[in-house]
């Protein structure tokens, strides 16, 4: 995507493989830093510590940190146990064990020594891979507008959660890809951005993309949705995944599921974005097997911004002593679910369909 009329990407290669680059999301909206990653280890904490965000964005950097691993040693050892590390830096988004497998998968059969380059080119590919998938899941989610569009006159108004725009991706996005494309098309548009806390990615990432692109939207507090889809101001819900079961339950960011049954209890379409590389047909009960992450209390407790000299700062919301619970994601049922679109099409939320698909697919 373009920021300020420059292209950019969310993560790319140095030239020679000596490093990669990223956007420090941490600092967004106030600030946009690019930061270099040079080690596995470097690449480890921009996952584990929320440098790099989203499901996709995470398989296209452990790819990286695989290739940045075979920089410093390539040999047997250093690679199972490097994968090891890589692939536990955090335990919710599939695409993080998916990527390092793929990446496992095709080195391990290679000697030592043609490692290092393989293992640069073939994560090239899973970022290249991610932006094609994306422009898919776009081109498909399309249609979702479109038939909105042609119902009635005025804008298709679009709830989404969470960030599931190009910064969580390589570029383009899951769920914010339909939206971009519907732009491209001159369909006149409006997201409802839900806030997101406690990480408040859609108050600092999807209103920040969005409003580079020129895309009209409105902040609303994450309590809001319920109210907005009563009074028949949401057409549409979309947002993105982290993991989808084969039955078809959906993991995504914590709050995802009270969206989900709004949706249902006023008659909205409820979609999910969803790249084949987050389907999982290990597990089936979404509920009962996907592990959820828990995460630091201080982030429920404590929020950053930018003060009125314009600086950053963290401040406490809480009295002194309070405890939190921070459950980072939550699992929408199948039955919640209108559809799933992926870069092959949409398709129901149910174990048939999803069977399929995972036959089908080649990621």
């Amino acid at each position: 995507m373009k920021v300020d009329g420059t292209p950019l990407r969310t993560i790319r290669a140095v030239a020679g493989g000596e490093a990669v680059e990223i956007i420090d999301q941490r600092l967004l909206p106030h600030r946009l830093v690019i930061e270099r990653v040079a080690s596995a280890d470097e690449m480890i904490v921009a996952i584990r510590d929320m440098w790099v965000r989203g499901a996709p964005l995470i398989g296209a950097s452990a790819a990286y940190g695989v290739a940045l691993l075979m920089n410093a040693d390539a040999g047997d050892a250093a690679l199972e146990a490097g994968c090891e590390r890589i692939r536990a830096a955090r335990p919710t988004a599939v695409n993080l064990a998916w990527a390092v497998d793929r990446m496992l998968a095709a080195l391990r059969p290679l000697p030592a020594a043609e490692r290092r380059a393989a293992a640069w080119a073939l994560a090239d590919a899973i970022a290249e891979e991610d932006v094609a998938v994306n422009r898919a899941i776009g081109d498909h989610g399309l249609a979702l507008i479109e038939a909105i569009a042609a119902r009635r006159p005025g804008p298709v108004r679009v709830l989404t959660h969470c960030n599931a725009g190009w910064l969580a991706t390589v570029d383009w996005g899951t769920a914010t890809a339909p939206i971009y494309r519907a732009q491209e098309r001159g369909i006149e548009l409006h997201v409802w951005v839900d806030e997101t806390r406690p990480r408040n990615q859609g108050a600092s990432l999807t209103a920040w993309e969005l409003g580079k692109a020129g895309v009209p939207h409105t902040l609303v507090a994450d309590n809001a949705g319920g109210h907005l889809m009563q009074r028949g101001e949401v057409d549409l819900c979309i947002v993105g995944c982290d993991r989808v079961t084969i039955r078809g339950d959906v993991c995504n960011k914590i709050g995802t599921y009270l969206k989900a049954l709004a949706a249902h209890d006023n008659g909205v379409p409820f979609y999910v974005a969803m790249p084949t590389s987050t389907l999982d047909p290990k597990l089936a009960d979404g509920v009962r097997e996907i592990p959820i992450e828990e995460r630091s209390a201080r982030e429920v407790t404590h929020i950053a911004g930018l003060t009125a000299a314009g600086e950053l700062a963290e401040v406490c919301l809480v009295p002194k002593g309070t405890t939190a619970a921070n459950p980072a994601f939550d699992v929408t049922p199948a039955r919640l679910v209108s559809g799933l679109v992926t870069e092959h099409g949409v398709f129901p939320a149910d174990e048939t369909a999803l069977r399929a698909l995972a036959a089908r697919s080649t990621r």
